[in-house]
């Protein structure tokens, strides 16, 4: 396999587009206006009750800014939620490279976007496991898929985009943001990617510590089954 090599990037990169999702909601009313202080035409990308609440802070300028995911990769979601942002145009725009070609000739092919911030928090799964009472089934359900996906994808492409899983960080990015008249520097999209690894390291382990802890019979008894 041929492994694409990155020798030329940008220190500074505009945050133009911002893909937002998660499941601690706490911040965003701070964050939002903030995105747009620092780029008043920045279009955000949101899903599920996300992209709700951002609705709301947003008011007249939502339907301007806010685009739904599924509206923007024209595929709904399924039911449940269960798949929302695993989609070639969602992971073209966090992957791809600003100074290769083929990936710049992609863009223009299915009409996506390069997308420069993601700000994703993951479902609660060590919360969940903390009560006494959980079932199997409960803690799988609670196990995130794409969230981590396009974390681990953000995070990788540091190059370009910035990757905030932390809540806490909203303040310290938009001050960065502002300082830099809304762009992101290398130096804080590496720092971001580190606390990102780390995050979705964190949370796997969580998973597999959860699941080392079970019996076959245990996972068993969840289901009607013909074992």
């Amino acid at each position: 396999m041929t492994t694409n090599r990155v020798e030329h990037i940008d220190d500074r990169v505009k945050i133009k587009t911002v893909l937002i999702s998660v499941s601690d909601k706490t911040g965003l009313e701070t964050l939002v206006p903030g995105l747009i202080r620092v780029n008043p035409e920045v279009r955000i990308l949101s899903t599920g009750g996300t992209f709700g609440k951002i609705r709301e802070i947003l008011g007249d300028q939502a339907d301007r800014l806010l685009t739904q995911v599924s509206d923007y990769t024209g595929q709904p979601e399924t039911q449940g939620g269960l798949v929302k942002t695993l989609d070639f145009k969602i992971y073209l725009g966090l992957l791809t490279e600003t100074y290769n070609a083929d990936h710049q000739d992609d863009l223009k092919r299915t009409g996506a976007l390069p997308i420069d911030m993601v700000v994703v928090n993951l479902y609660p799964f060590k919360d969940t496991v903390a009560s006494p009472d959980v079932t199997p089934e409960a803690a799988r359900s609670n196990i995130d898929i794409g969230g981590p996906t396009m974390v681990r994808a953000s995070a990788k492409n540091f190059i370009r985009v910035a990757s905030v899983v932390d809540p806490s960080d909203y303040p310290a990015v938009l001050a960065a943001l502002e300082a830099q008249e809304g762009c992101t520097t290398l130096a804080l999209r590496f720092e971001l990617a580190r606390k990102a690894f780390a995050h979705t390291a964190d949370y796997d382990r969580a998973i597999s510590d959860y699941l080392a802890e079970r019996q076959i019979d245990d996972i068993a008894a969840c289901y009607r089954s013909s074992l």
